[in-house]
């Protein structure tokens, strides 16, 4: 049996939130609920839920645009084919990145994987890292 995880954003504006996803990051919108500001995103396998406080259903409803940066002490993981495009994006957009372009090797047992990853914030601060896979190589 398959098992998903797929993250809802609470944000503060899911118009802006949907074209940073769109034009910044290469999302496709399945498919929205304007009048509830929800948008369900793909790229490629994966998946996540942007939905504007206040319109749509609210789980937290403590939560308001002033607490920003929202989902503090998370990055969500995404691995992509191909990290160029979304970098060459960003950059022509000058958005800004929390983690600038590395390559960097995590040791699992024996032996170490690979990573080209950037971290980016989207327009309400949840950090996102996407990451190229570089393969692996014995540990050091």
């Amino acid at each position: 049996m398959a098992a998903w995880l797929i993250p809802e954003l609470s944000v503060t504006d899911w118009r802006a939130s949907l074209r940073f996803y769109e034009d910044m990051l290469g999302f496709t919108c399945a498919y929205d609920r304007p009048d509830e500001g929800f948008a369900f995103l793909t790229l490629g396998e994966v998946s996540l839920m942007i939905d504007q406080m206040d319109l749509g259903r609210s789980f937290d409803t403590a939560l308001t645009a002033t607490d920003r940066p929202f989902g503090r002490g998370i990055n969500l993981q995404i691995q992509v084919t191909d990290l160029s495009p979304i970098l060459a994006r960003l950059t022509e957009a000058n958005w800004p990145l929390v983690l600038p372009l590395e390559d960097r090797w995590y040791r699992r047992g024996i032996l170490e994987t690979g990573n080209r990853q950037i971290v980016v914030a989207d327009p309400d601060g949840y950090l996102l890292r996407f990451f190229q896979d570089l393969g692996q190589r014995p540990a050091r």
